[in-house]
């Protein structure tokens, strides 16, 4: 299709929900407003993933501008697009140097940090604490690096930081003329978003000797399912990074046993699952196990 409809359709929906949880539910009801802004916040996230791969238009500018406003707070919309196109590279994945959203370090790095610092990444290696402390974690490790690197002259890094300012001037704006959410209510509800993506993200990728065996498989459904946009089917998704959400499972129902054997069964039945066997018990150690 030349338009996506049920992309566009959810675009709407979430601001829809975005505006309604900042404005009179937050006026109504406050311990709820915060909670379903941060339901949309995470939407939002996967939303601009979507963006990110060319969806729902064909001119990128249109698609990028859907999601300029930075909901999120966090991350640039620009960093975000050219760190997770780098992450596409298969033959990296993981690689803590190659793939800028490995959550892996390099052994030697890992024997130099203070041991408090390692135990507050073995337990962001837990589910419990990818959700409670994962999004501030990253959020610091990548400025440190964006930071670093525009010390270094890297005109992308700045530029894309600069993008930010204009974005986040319409949430602050909605919040301060027409919101009636406090600014610590909608930054807690950011962050409940950001955590919850980080349910996605915790297991996505492990350490593999091969590259195709490196990306994970979710079977969810429901709220999870459409919260990250199928994305949970995340070997589907870095096979084929051009096909839209909503057609995912029907591509994983037809190949499943092709997917299954791609990624050497590297696959949770549903987040129940995954909530069970990982909620205080780490899938992986922080150094990477494979690292050359």
């Amino acid at each position: 299709m030349r338009i996506e409809w049920p992309t566009l359709a959810l675009i709407a929906l979430c601001y829809g929900a975005w505006c309604m949880g900042t404005t009179w539910l937050a006026a109504a009801a406050l311990w709820l407003a915060i909670p379903i802004t941060g339901l949309a916040v995470a939407l939002f996230s996967s939303l601009q993933h979507e963006v990110i791969h060319g969806h729902p238009f064909r001119a990128r500018w249109l698609n990028e501008a859907l999601v300029f406003p930075a909901l999120t707070l966090a991350v640039p919309f620009v960093r975000f697009r050219d760190s997770h196109l780098d992450h596409h590279v298969n033959a990296d994945l993981t690689d803590p140097y190659d793939d800028p959203e490995s959550n892996y370090l390099d052994p030697e790095v890992w024997a130099g940090l203070p041991i408090w610092v390692q135990r507050v990444l073995l337990f962001n290696n837990t589910l419990a604490g990818r959700m409670l402390i994962g999004a501030l974690i990253s959020q610091i490790a990548f400025m440190l690096g964006d930071l670093r690197r525009a010390g270094f002259g890297d005109r992308r890094i700045i530029g894309g930081w600069l993008w930010h300012i204009p974005a986040l001037v319409p949430v602050f704006a909605w919040l301060i003329w027409v919101g009636s959410m406090p600014l610590w209510g909608y930054i807690l509800a950011a962050y409940i978003g950001l955590s919850l993506i980080k349910v996605r993200t915790f297991l996505e990728h492990q350490a593999h000797e091969r590259a195709s065996g490196r990306t994970a498989i979710v079977e969810a459904r429901g709220l999870f399912g459409l919260l990250f946009l199928n994305n949970n089917l995340h070997v589907v998704h870095h096979a084929h990074p051009a096909v839209p959400w909503y057609r995912l499972p029907k591509l994983y129902r037809a190949r499943k046993e092709r997917f299954h054997a791609q990624n050497g069964g590297y696959v949770y039945a549903s987040y129940t699952e995954v909530f069970r066997r990982h909620l205080f018990r780490r899938k992986d150690p922080v150094p990477h196990p494979r690292l050359r």
